[in-house]
């Protein structure tokens, strides 16, 4: 049956607004939508762009401080790092889109976020990426995994971004919807900030960037259904992009801002022409009209629906000031874009579409967002796995398979065949990347000695074990691994990735996580400054494990001054700061080598994170540590493993008892951090008197990988297990 078969009430239904929502659109009408308003109204009120399931909750969420410019309502948030200088960041998903399509759905994600960033001022000077796959032995995990790694390099390598950090995992859960979120970080001076609000009516509404084709159409409705057997069908709704032309737009787009031209201005993302021009429109409490026939198309007898619902690629909306429109024209042909001036802002405070000569579209802008739906919807306590006492872990049959296990599991393996193919180096000011051996990206501050730390956090099987602790966890660890390079954590985005709010179970794991990450960030000063929530993320009823991802930046004063984990020698004494009670629910060790994966995730002591990081980076920044890294997956084993290989030296672990080594090498309790020092009574001594354990697990020998009586592997036979895995499984 076609649209036009179809009755309103019919489509209102297929477009993902229900009966309640539909009576309400109703009444503020007083009459029944066509089908173009209906559309507006559905990708309005969507999940993906009106957050009704989860606005109430994110309001628990810090989203100020001192460094804080601009915080979540716009494109990006905007944090201050001194000298005039403003860093502009955020993540999102493109996780339905890279499932269905998973090249062009990577690709436009990434094309996405850049211009989320771009569009406030700044030049995008980093890529980050956190990508959660199904069981590697799945049939369609391989060529997932192909495709998005893929689209993320082809897009960012063409645009000359370089792509510095990130992770990836498998498992399971994602095998029927994986995750794809995307983080762009950019540099702009502090006092030359856009905003997307029209200042006031009688403004030029200019369009420019690519044409406009069928691509996308109800790309932000298809992003807020779950998924079921014929999802692949959705291609239609997959944007194509081209990066290329996203060059091109950053170029004209950072010209337009400096010549002064600029009132106000928005990308076309997510609903596309709908959302920019409704935002631009109703955050300045103005209206606005367009005229359809103007909008650049690149394809024949397209519709005013099809217009405003598309989400094709590399497009800007700009609300130029009176008399600057030819400016804006002469910047748009010297780069090549297509433009053109398509409406106007004005005093009636509706949206309304002109096409052909009739108006296609006439309603009230602020329906769309003060009657946005908002639910608090029904929620129940997460089922919590209990703790497990070390006792009830017991050590492995064979200590060097176990090891091996952990090290060369799918989640704790290298990644390289991945990171090889982004340009990390691009724009000549990376400083630590994927494989220098630290725990955050490094990029300079171009023309200054700062650097912008950089890294992208979550343990998907602590959250699915305890929501809340493992929603502490995610933010925990993010200002670890900033701190963990001698950064100063400052802010955060997150990518909420969770199944069905509409099952109370699911809503449950949202609203416990949000609740753990609200508190971590509280009571570490790192406040949330935008975002992204992804939720319908489940194929058949059967949901991902919860994702809520962060996205964390820091700054370093001076970028010289930095820590990371390749600089160990053959001498160097290991030292452990932080405790090790044993926990061992939910790690690496549990499910890689005794295939179990229950228990409580580490608790996390925020108190103790903050004051063992503080610690930590005071040493650093005093010139006394230079070879850090944090705890984390795999424990004791995971960071000595990467400590050996990053500096190619051997160490020796002490374990002092067979019978609780495992313990002492595989537990994954929290605010820990590994370092390596010539002598190491003084960190001993410094430690002490801050009121911290610490310990020496170990010392820098040899060519080998060992503890004790326990077990020795080779440096060599580690570095291929570590570095082989993947590239044996893909393929390549």
């Amino acid at each position: 049956m076609s649209a036009t078969q179809k009755t309103i009430a019919e489509l209102a239904a297929e477009y993902g607004l229900s009966p309640s929502e539909y009576q309400v659109v109703l009444d503020r009408l007083g009459r029944e939508p066509n089908q173009l308003e209906l559309g507006v109204f559905s990708v309005m009120w969507s999940e993906h762009c009106s957050y009704k399931s989860s606005k109430i909750h994110l309001g628990k969420f810090p989203t100020k401080g001192p460094r804080v410019i601009c915080g979540p309502g716009e494109n990006a948030g905007v944090i201050d790092i001194d000298d005039g200088d403003a860093c502009i960041f955020k993540m999102e998903s493109h996780n339905h889109p890279s499932f269905i399509e998973p090249y062009q759905g990577a690709a436009t994600g990434v094309g996405g976020i850049m211009r989320d960033v771009f569009t406030m001022g700044a030049r995008p000077v980093a890529l980050l990426n956190a990508l959660r796959f199904g069981d590697p032995s799945h049939e369609k995990t391989k060529r997932l995994v192909k495709g998005v790694v893929s689209g993320i390099g082809g897009y960012g390598n063409c645009v000359g971004v370089p792509t510095v950090a990130g992770e990836t995992n498998f498992h399971r859960g994602y095998n029927g919807n994986i995750l794809v979120n995307a983080m762009c970080v950019g540099l702009a001076k502090a006092d030359s900030i856009f905003y997307s609000a029209a200042p006031g009516p009688g403004m030029s509404v200019v369009y420019f960037g690519s044409k406009t084709g069928r691509d996308g159409i109800h790309g932000a409705t298809m992003s807020s259904t779950e998924f079921d057997d014929e999802s692949e069908s959705k291609r239609p709704t997959v944007q194509v992009g081209d990066p290329f032309a996203e060059k091109l737009l950053i170029e004209a787009t950072l010209e337009l801002m400096a010549s002064g031209a600029v009132a106000a201005i928005q990308d076309m993302g997510a609903a596309g022409l709908t959302s920019s021009s409704v935002e631009m429109a109703g955050k300045g409490g103005v209206g606005i009209e367009l005229n359809m026939d103007a909008v650049p198309q690149r394809e024949t007898g397209m519709t005013a629906y099809e217009m405003m619902l598309s989400e094709s690629q590399e497009r800007m909306l700009a609300v130029l000031k009176p008399g600057r429109e030819q400016d804006g024209y002469r910047i748009f042909e010297k780069w090549g874009l297509d433009a053109a001036v398509i409406g106007k802002t004005t005093e009636t405070g509706r949206l309304v579409l002109n096409h052909h000569g009739q108006v296609v579209c006439d309603v009230p802008l602020a329906p769309l967002f003060d009657d946005a739906p908002l639910y608090d919807r029904p929620w129940v306590q997460p089922e919590l796995h209990p703790r497990l006492a070390p006792a009830e872990v017991p050590a492995p049959d064979n200590w060097a398979d176990a090891v091996m296990k952990v090290v060369a599991c799918p989640d704790m393996a290298s990644k390289r065949w991945i990171w090889e193919q982004y340009d990390r180096h691009v724009m000549a000011d990376t400083l630590q990347d994927s494989a220098t051996g630290a725990d955050a990206g490094v990029v300079r501050v171009h023309g200054t000695d700062k650097g912008l730390a950089v890294t992208s956090d979550c343990t998907p099987r602590y959250v699915q074990n305890d929501p809340y602790e493992g929603g502490k966890q995610c933010v925990a660890e993010a200002w670890r691994n900033l701190t963990a390079v001698g950064a100063r954590p400052i802010a955060i985005t997150d990518n909420l990735n969770f199944g069905n709010p509409q099952r109370p179970e699911i809503m449950g794991q949202i609203v416990r996580a949000i609740d753990g990450m609200a508190e971590a960030c509280r009571e570490l000063d790192f406040p949330v400054v935008s975002g992204n929530v992804s939720l319908y993320n489940e194929t058949n009823g059967v949901a991902i494990p919860p994702t809520p991802t962060v996205g964390g930046v820091g700054l370093l004063p001076n970028y010289d001054v930095v820590a990371g984990f390749s600089t160990m020698v053959e001498g160097d004494h290991l030292v452990l700061i932080g405790e090790t009670h044993g926990e061992l629910g939910a790690s690496i060790y549990l499910r890689e080598v005794l295939g179990r994966e229950d228990g409580a995730p580490p608790p996390v002591d925020l108190a103790l994170e903050r004051k063992t990081g503080d610690f930590v980076r005071g040493l650093i920044e005093a010139g006394e540590l230079t070879c850090v890294h944090d705890l984390s997956d795999g424990g004791l084993i995971g960071a000595a493993a990467d400590l050996a290989l990053a500096s190619d030296v051997g160490i020796e672990l002490d374990a002092k008892s067979e019978t609780h080594a495992h313990i002492f090498l595989f537990a994954e309790d929290q605010a820990r951090y590994l370092v390596a020092v010539p002598e190491a009574g003084p960190i001993l001594d410094a430690a002490r008197e801050a009121g911290l354990h610490a310990s020496v697990v170990g010392r820098a020998v040899g060519r080998d990988f060992g503890s004790r009586d326990l077990f020795h592997i080779p440096l060599e036979h580690l570095r291929e297990w570590h570095e082989g895995w993947m590239p044996g499984w893909i393929g390549a």
